[in-house]
């Protein structure tokens, strides 16, 4: 590779730059240009259709400036600016925004587009770069500077047939990143200086990285030199528009806002020419993290996406930040673990700030579920199918069962390479411990003896042989384990149990885990669901001696090899 045939834009001399030491603590003035950057860089432009359902969903997000097209470029664009402007689509506080070059016949066709708009910004550009000047049009700094000039006096003396519109004048020095910085302030200032802005009013000055040739840090350098030489600063609002080509368009952006910029133009998700726009959602959740309301209405993100991929007919890409399928999503176990702690600690602390290990952001704010925070495959842990069980079926499992359980899965997930859904989840964990094996409750009866003491008389089927086991206990559970071992000649004992209800109100389950240990160490872990809690025990108990029969998947060379069962 040649990595000598390219050469860095030279350095911005910012002595004492303030930006590295700035806070960005509001909203900018945010611009869409989905209709007019992103709709060019389209294989299929949209049609009036497509264009009308995006423009009525920047306005519901709180887009307050849109740009709507380059009308003078295409009959499309200006059918539908007139469109807009003719059915009284626009709403009394959003102001629709068109481009035009500096040539006076453009000019003129794009100010005949917006005739009746209440507000409108006439956005002016022509190219300032080195390159494109030497190259492109074959002009000096003189000549180009004539013609910013220029344009501007033909889009004021054009603007002078838009009575009652209240219109705004944006220039943008195009390939501003390749302009010597100290040149294109000065065109800046000349093009406010044509423009005369009265009292109150002010010039959008776009300064854009229509190609991204250099650093976000370059660019937030060369932003402050505007900010603090341009001579008619008060007269002004510093725009940015930035392109994605390195991959730091969001960056550039972010520090940009902290230079000084006022404004930011970008599209939905990142759409636009080569590798795209800066992403306004991107930024404006970028924002909402550090606790600034970005103004913007992002609370139902799966709609945005879908509009966008509706009318843009691209995808927007499973990891792309905030909106992607599977940005919420954690597949290694530790991951699931450490979000299901987390999510457990906010419960419990009623933390009034959002801090979960691994999430950023809640998913909730974004209309995201915590459903699909944790999908179960090979990577997966006990944390993961823990959480599963638990919000999606109600089962609170114990840590002991779900290191067990998670073992069954990943064995599942080793040998067909797939990922397990969370129904797929709980099929297995069905299977694995609620479902009949050699010992089956067929009934039951207690009689309490003393305050200490109760019988057990209970009827099982032992591999479909009747059986009546009966013993005396501190409890119930613990005659019925005694009449168990006195049965069928076993030394196990409950290493440990717990409960819970499924669900709420009179009628809800009851839910009961109990592990088994044998004299030899080795242990099961079993389940019981029935409406009365003792026969949910009984069950969990049978369900953990079935298990060690059966020599589960879990493998530790135990089983149950007794008399009765031989």
């Amino acid at each position: 590779m040649q990595a000598r045939r390219y050469r860095p834009i030279p350095l911005v001399s910012l002595p004492q730059r303030a930006w590295p030491d700035q806070e960005i603590t509001a909203a900018p003035i945010w611009c869409s240009v989905d209709l007019r950057d992103g709709n060019q860089a389209l294989v299929e432009p949209m049609g009036s259709d497509r264009k009308l359902l995006l423009f009525e969903t920047l306005v519901k997000m709180g887009f307050k400036e849109i740009e709507v097209g380059f009308p003078a470029a295409s009959q499309t664009d200006f059918d539908f600016v007139r469109q807009l402007i003719e059915e009284h689509r626009i709403p009394a506080d959003v102001t629709i925004q068109v481009l035009t070059q500096a040539r006076e016949s453009l000019i003129n066709r794009t100010v005949e587009a917006v005739q009746g708009a209440p507000r409108v910004i006439l956005h002016l550009y022509n190219s300032t770069s080195t390159l494109q000047r030497r190259v492109v049009f074959g002009l000096d700094q003189a000549a180009v500077l004539d013609l910013a000039i220029q344009g501007t006096q033909w889009v004021k003396q054009a603007a002078k047939a838009l009575t009652g519109s209240q219109v705004t004048l944006e220039y943008s020095p195009e390939s501003f990143t390749s302009t010597e910085v100290d040149y294109a302030t000065e065109v800046c200032d000349a093009v406010i200086e044509a423009w005369a802005p009265a009292p109150g009013e002010k010039v959008i000055l776009n300064l854009p990285a229509t190609v991204e040739v250099t650093t976000p840090n370059r660019y937030a350098d060369q932003i402050e030199y505007v900010h603090r030489n341009l001579r008619h600063r008060d007269q002004a609002l510093i725009s940015i528009h930035t392109h994605n080509d390195r991959g730091c368009s969001v960056a550039a952006t972010e520090l940009a806002l902290l230079a000084g910029a006022d404004r930011v133009e970008g599209t939905l998700f990142g759409n636009g020419e080569r590798t795209g726009n800066v992403d306004v959602v991107t930024v404006a959740l970028n924002l909402y993290t550090q606790g600034v309301d970005p103004g913007l209405d992002l609370s139902n993100l799966p709609a945005l996406v879908k509009v966008a991929e509706h009318c843009n007919r691209l995808p927007v890409p499973a990891r792309h930040p905030y909106a992607g399928e599977l940005v919420f999503t954690a597949f290694s176990g530790s991951h699931q673990d450490a979000i299901r702690k987390g999510l457990e600690a906010m419960k419990q602390e009623k933390n009034p700030y959002w801090e979960v290990p691994y999430l950023p952001i809640d998913p909730a704010d974004v209309g995201r579920q915590y459903e699909p925070i944790i999908r179960i495959n090979s990577q997966s842990g006990k944390g993961g199918v823990a959480f599963l069980l638990e919000q999606d079926h109600g089962f609170a499992v114990p840590k002991a069962l779900a290191q067990e359980f998670s073992q069954v899965v990943q064995r599942i997930t080793d040998r067909t390479g797939e990922e397990l859904s969370s129904d797929q989840v709980f099929e297995t964990f069905e299977r694995e411990y609620l479902s009949l094996g050699r010992f089956e409750l067929t009934d039951y009866e207690t009689h309490r003896l003393s305050r200490e003491k109760c019988r057990m008389t209970a009827t099982l089927l032992d591999r479909g042989t009747k059986v009546v086991i009966q013993a005396e206990g501190n409890g119930p559970i613990d005659a019925f384990l005694h009449a168990f071992q006195e049965t069928f000649n076993l030394d196990v004992h409950v290493s440990d149990y717990s409960e819970h209800a499924l669900g709420r109100g009179e009628g809800a389950e009851a839910i009961a885990y109990v592990m088994l240990r044998l004299a030899d160490g080795s242990s099961r872990c079993g389940v019981g669901r029935h409406a009365d809690i003792l026969e949910a025990s009984l069950q969990a108990v049978l369900s953990s001696a079935n298990r060690l029969d059966d020599r589960s998947p879990v493998e530790d060379g135990s089983g149950l090899r007794t008399e009765a069962a031989s």
